[in-house]
């Protein structure tokens, strides 16, 4: 994981002397944040352990501080019979602070209904989360972590987990980007913890977005593949 995290810094070093690129549509961004009366749709498709999983996400910039945004997600299990929607995340991101070293969001949300056995702990029923997003943007990078602690009050299965991501973004020319990522989780049930690492893939055509990723998780020797495309209106 320490190798992992040397890579992005040296990766953010070549990046910073890459040519520059506007931020303004860069929805892929980690701090990126919608200016007032924004749209941005996120639809994805990924598939890991023999689910196939699609989502929808829709977000609206209530003014340039505060998105409100709303997902729901839909999965198809190819060897159990654990198919249906996974709970719907009601959400919101509040810009604290911005300059021109230093970006902090706080988010915030809650997790509910779904059929009960697709339930798991990231898509529990009765999930309530906060957390910090801290960072900077230059032209050609943008660094940025979150933490979020989860509670989760679901009748089967009561517990609480906080994750920590660190992220490095990185814009090569105006149409390509390239992210990386990784997620350390720790439960208060340690079968759950998890360490991720992952990377996706950024074509930009004006407002629209078309984005390839690959995850991998150490504990469990699991890996994702997956694509979004994201429109912003």
């Amino acid at each position: 994981m320490w190798k992992f995290l040397s890579v992005v810094l040296f990766g953010a070093t070549l990046a910073c002397s890459a040519n520059a690129n506007v931020v303004e549509f860069d929805t892929s961004d980690p701090l990126y944040m919608l200016k007032t009366e924004d749209i941005l749709s996120e639809s994805t498709v990924s598939y890991g352990r023999d689910v196939l999983r699609f989502g929808e996400t829709l977000s609206y910039g209530l003014n340039d501080r505060l998105t409100v945004s709303a997902n729901v997600n839909y999965q198809i299990d190819f060897v159990d019979t654990n198919d249906g929607f996974t709970s719907t995340d009601l959400g919101f991101v509040y810009r604290a602070g911005a300059s021109d070293t230093f970006i902090s969001d706080v988010l915030a949300g809650f997790k509910f209904g779904g059929s009960r056995q697709v339930r798991t702990p990231w898509y529990a029923d009765s999930t309530y989360y906060v957390g910090w997003r801290f960072g900077r943007q230059w032209a050609g990078v943008t660094l940025a972590g979150t933490i979020q602690s989860n509670w989760i009050f679901d009748d089967a299965r009561g517990m609480a987990y906080i994750d920590f991501v660190p992220e490095a973004y990185f814009r090569f020319d105006p149409e390509w980007r390239l992210g990386l990522n990784a997620t350390l989780r720790k439960a208060t049930t340690p079968s759950f913890n998890e360490e991720w690492i992952g990377a996706k893939l950024v074509r930009q055509f004006g407002r629209t977005q078309y984005i390839g990723h690959i995850d991998y998780e150490f504990e469990h020797d699991d890996v994702h593949i997956g694509a979004r495309v994201n429109v912003l209106f």
